[in-house]
């Protein structure tokens, strides 16, 4: 059976000429776009929060961070099989305004002289979870707003400009709001900035066809179904896995450099958010040029690049050595290096993900990259914190390097780097559910 049948609105209705002339997806990318602002400002936010008002330890920062992403790893897959017998937008909509609310709490609770470390842990996680609904679902919706396959690389490059954007901007506005409202504070922009998503939602007017009903549901047997085409399928069993890899490190990096910043270098809010702003620039540029790049070479050479400058991106860290500005300038160097790597990957991952995937198994197949992908974040943190306890900033971070280059080798033997365009329209997978 072919994609046709899986998704009937895929062909029901031409496809525009460009993204630019659907409202609907423009609404939508505008509210990520917003919220995807507001995170990065979490992001600082809540790590400061522990380390200012609470004194945390490295181990506990690590922790922090373990929580905020150990959902995606126990839950994205369950979440994955419910997202695909259910409408997605009425439970993004869900997802966010329970973000909005969780993230509001905690300068009310910090007023109130109520928050403390483990109340901070347990809203953190509790974040992440509403986290995995949205995210599980928010790629799963897209194509019913795209309607064409033809428009996917055009749709991941708009939204991977959107996160790079907001990675540039959101690392330096949360230094300030930091620095000028205090981190608890200054977590209420993220609310905010989960309303403007809300909104966005809101106002979609294309309907969402109700999710093809099955014969019989059993969630072990969907969850098999959702693992089974992933790792069945040879290009996405490899992006898989290297993106455990590549998540694994940047969050391993992320939150020893935060820790080394504001321990060893005396760093302050304001210039760890610019050290993470002005590197950000890079993953906006790969986003910008992405389109371009996959245009002109083929798809599986540009993947491989792309992930290398991301894995050996760390290594520049631990060289960093000589005057403060020399230092600073060379960790910038660092993560301008993996960002741009990651903007240019990120929309051939995406592209790829959703071009060989039908409709119907999109949520399970999103579900279990999510699993794979911020399981690696979530491990990453929780052992950026103990090796930086263990090791030392420097010693940790030059660990975390030497692993992240290793990656390369695998990623060179990947059958992604062999591919040279998008392969063609999915068949419906045949297993009943």
């Amino acid at each position: 059976m072919t994609q046709t049948s899986a998704a009937p609105t895929a062909t029901d209705t031409p496809a525009p000429q460009s993204l630019w002339r659907n409202r609907d997806f423009l609404r939508f990318w505008l509210g990520e776009t917003v919220s995807l602002l507001g995170t990065q400002v979490t992001n600082l936010a809540l790590p400061l929060t522990a380390i200012g008002s609470f004194g945390a330890t490295d181990e506990q920062v690590g922790l922090l961070r373990f929580l905020q992403l150990v959902p995606y790893l126990g839950l994205a897959l369950v979440i994955g099989v419910w997202t695909d017998r259910a409408r997605r937008r009425p439970v993004m909509l869900g997802a966010n305004l329970v973000r909005l609310v969780l993230l509001a709490l905690v300068p009310l609770l910090y007023w109130w002289h109520a928050l403390n470390l483990p109340v901070l842990m347990v809203i953190a996680c509790a974040v992440g979870i509403a986290s995995v609904v949205f995210d599980v679902s928010w790629m799963s919706y897209v194509p019913v707003l795209v309607k064409s396959s033809e428009h996917y690389v055009e749709a991941s490059a708009k939204m991977g400009t959107s996160s790079s954007a907001a990675e540039v901007a959101g690392p330096g506005l949360a230094g300030v709001l930091v620095s000028a409202l205090s981190a608890p504070v200054a977590l209420v922009v993220d609310a905010c900035s989960y309303a403007a998503s809300v909104v966005s939602l809101l106002l979609i007017r294309i309907p969402e066809p109700r999710p093809e009903p099955a014969r019989e549901r059993h969630l072990w047997r969907e969850l098999k179904d959702g693992l089974g085409w992933v790792m069945r399928d040879a290009v996405l069993r490899a992006l898989a896995l290297i993106g455990f890899c590549c998540n694994f490190s940047m969050v391993t990096v992320w939150t020893m450099f935060l820790l080394y910043g504001t321990h060893d270098l005396h760093l302050g809010s304001t210039t760890l958010g610019s050290v993470f702003a002005m590197a950000s620039v890079g993953g906006l540029i790969g986003s910008l040029i992405a389109r371009q790049v996959i245009a002109r070479f083929p798809l599986g050479r540009v993947y491989l690049v792309a992930q290398s400058a991301l894995l050996l991106g760390p290594s520049l860290i631990p060289l960093a050595a000589g005057p403060r500005p020399v230092l600073v300038g060379l960790c910038v160097l660092s993560f301008f290096t993996t960002y741009l790597g990651l903007g240019v990957a990120g929309v051939v991952i995406v592209s790829l993900r959703q071009a060989v995937t039908p409709q119907s198994m999109m949520g399970r197949m999103t579900a279990a990259f999510r699993t794979l992908l911020f399981g690696g974040g979530a491990l990453g943190g929780l052992s950026a914190g103990l090796l930086t306890g263990q090791l030392g900033g420097r010693g940790a971070l030059t660990l975390a390097a030497a692993g992240s280059a290793a990656a390369v080798i695998g990623l060179a033997l990947s059958p992604v780097v062999r591919l040279k365009t998008l392969p063609s329209a999915p068949q419906q997978p045949t297993t009943a559910r």
